[in-house]
């Protein structure tokens, strides 16, 4: 497939809205990528400090599970929403509204309090889950002849903000001398910065025809979208596996929590390196079939070499891994958009890619934390990253086909 799928033109009404200067492109351009350092944060620097909530706060292994879980869950809830929220208040106003649930979220998950950790996690997740969508659809609204580039810098920001959540809580932790509690409320800072940038462009913004004026119809019937969307899914089980639980699988094998974190940090950091590579290879390639099937193989091979390699090579496999994770997440963001004919069908398949494929990413820590739960022991897990692998490949080899989702956008009545 060719650039010119991936930069197909947008409607005339679209195009009318896209920013008509090089400076308000460029800054349209620079709060997207903003955005998306903030939509990471809240799974990665819970992780290197779950060991001390559990001393702190008793919970159990169940409980732990299902806290690493629960921001994934409302990835899954809230997703379908976004579309819908969009059209009625427009995409930029509604993604001010998403930086405002995530900066509220992170800041109460420093009370310390446990029920309001449970909260404050929803309103982030839930914050998260709809930015996710809208985006895509924007880079395709507004970026169409940049898609590759934007969805590079989109997925590299994604990567950022996870990594450095995963490298400096702890040392964050040491530094204020506030506990888990004060290192986990600082990541609202970011959120607050990007909030303040984004109200200026998102206010002034209002519904228009292009956004609201249209519905998208059989998406949910599509083989290829079904495909697309466990592709999502799976990729996104096996990487919140690693945000989760990766580092209390390495300090359990010894490490320790300052070195641990600076190797799920590591992992995450390399994944910038193909999320600017890999989109623009992929729209380069015939298909992506045999992409996504190596991206798959690379993964599920480094997650088990974390298990049960020696930790002399540890950084190594992290790498590698950061090599393999970052290469499968950006190849599902950008075949979202190659197998979208136009800017409304990214929208909507987005929306059932993140919103059905988040409720099966859920599945990924729950279960790894559950097993380590009833084992005492993190490997069982192997079987998991094994099983899910395998289904990786299967979704790759018939998302990564060189066609469209079959559906029609027609007029809203």
């Amino acid at each position: 497939m060719n650039s010119a799928t991936l930069s197909s033109s947008p409607s005339t009404a679209a195009a009318a809205r896209a920013p008509n200067s090089l400076a308000r492109r460029i800054l349209l351009g620079a709060s997207v990528v903003l955005i998306a350092f903030n939509l990471r944060p809240v799974f990665s620097s819970l992780s290197v400090v779950l060991p001390e909530i559990i001393k702190a706060t008793g919970l159990s292994a169940t409980a732990a599970s299902l806290l690493t879980t629960l921001p994934i869950v409302c990835l899954g809830v809230f997703a379908p929403l976004a579309p819908g929220l969009g059209r009625r208040f427009g995409t930029e106003r509604t993604l001010l509204g998403c930086m405002v649930l995530i900066g509220v979220g992170t800041v109460l998950r420093g009370t310390g309090h446990i029920p309001l950790l449970f909260l404050a996690s929803a309103i982030a997740g839930s914050g998260i889950a709809v930015s996710n969508v809208l985006l895509s659809g924007l880079v395709k609204r507004d970026f169409a002849s940049q898609a590759a580039l934007m969805m590079g810098l989109y997925t590299m920001a994604v990567c950022g903000g996870a990594a450095s959540a995963a490298g400096f809580t702890v040392p964050l932790e040491h530094a204020l001398g506030g506990g888990w509690t004060m290192a986990l409320a600082m990541w609202a800072l970011p959120a607050a910065l990007v909030t303040l940038i984004w109200a200026p462009q998102a206010l002034p913004r209002k519904p228009v025809a292009s956004e609201s004026g249209f519905t998208v119809r059989g998406l949910w019937r599509d083989k290829l979208a079904w495909q697309v969307t466990f592709f999502m899914g799976l990729q996104s089980a096996l990487a919140y596996i690693v945000m989760g639980w990766l580092a209390p699988i390495l300090r359990e094998r010894g490490l320790g929590s300052e070195t641990a974190g600076y190797v799920v940090s590591l992992s995450v950091m390399t994944q910038v390196v193909t999320c600017l590579v890999v989109p623009a290879l992929a729209v380069k390639l015939r298909n992506q079939r045999g992409l996504a099937v190596v991206l798959a193989a690379m993964t599920v091979a480094a997650m088990l070499a974390m298990l049960f390699a020696p930790l002399a090579g540890v950084w190594a496999w992290a790498v590698l891994l950061g090599i393999a994770q970052g290469g499968t997440f950006a190849l599902a963001l950008t075949m979202i958009v190659l197998r979208s004919p136009d800017s409304h069908v990214a929208a909507h398949l987005s929306g059932m890619a993140q919103g059905v494929g988040y409720m099966v990413a859920a599945f990924g820590p729950l279960v790894a934390g559950l097993l380590h739960g009833w084992t005492g022991s993190f490997g069982a897990s192997s079987w998991l990253f094994i099983g899910l692998g395998i289904a990786l490949v299967v979704a790759g080899l018939g998302a990564g086909r060189t066609m469209h989702v079959g559906t029609t956008t027609v007029p809203r009545h």
